[in-house]
């Protein structure tokens, strides 16, 4: 088992990681009948392309002697109706402070673009990267 999920009422659950113990809630937003003062689950799902795309570059880079120092994205979600769904993620990548050439900015992007959240996403959600080096 990954993950224990329990409803807490008012569009709320909590969210616990079983190997860990760790646990988040969330909340339905407020667009959608909700409080908006937790992540709501579309939020998980796009926070998890931009640190599934960090972790894979993180990856990438230990596995080719790449020192990677400064990683942040800053990840937007946009969603459609009819039916409620997520259209779009942005991501914005900002890895200056590494120093790397062009070459190696191309391969560690790449690898994160390849992560498994943006597989598993595939051609449902469109995902626009803003890259800063």
């Amino acid at each position: 088992m990954t993950s224990k999920l329990i409803y807490l009422g008012n569009l709320r659950t909590t969210c616990e990681h079983v190997s860990s113990g760790n646990e988040i809630l969330t909340d339905a937003p407020i667009d959608n009948k909700g409080k908006g003062e937790y992540f709501s689950p579309t939020d998980l799902v796009a926070t998890a392309m931009g640190s599934c795309a960090l972790t894979i570059m993180g990856i990438y880079c230990q596995e080719h002697g790449i020192a990677f120092e400064n990683g942040i994205v800053e990840v937007t979600k946009i969603m459609a109706s009819n039916p409620r769904r997520i259209e779009t993620i942005i991501l914005k990548v900002d890895i200056t402070g590494n120093n790397w050439d062009e070459k190696t900015v191309h391969k560690v992007i790449q690898a994160g673009k390849s992560c498994p959240v943006a597989k598993t996403l595939g051609d449902n959600v469109k995902i626009e990267w803003e890259i800063i080096w």
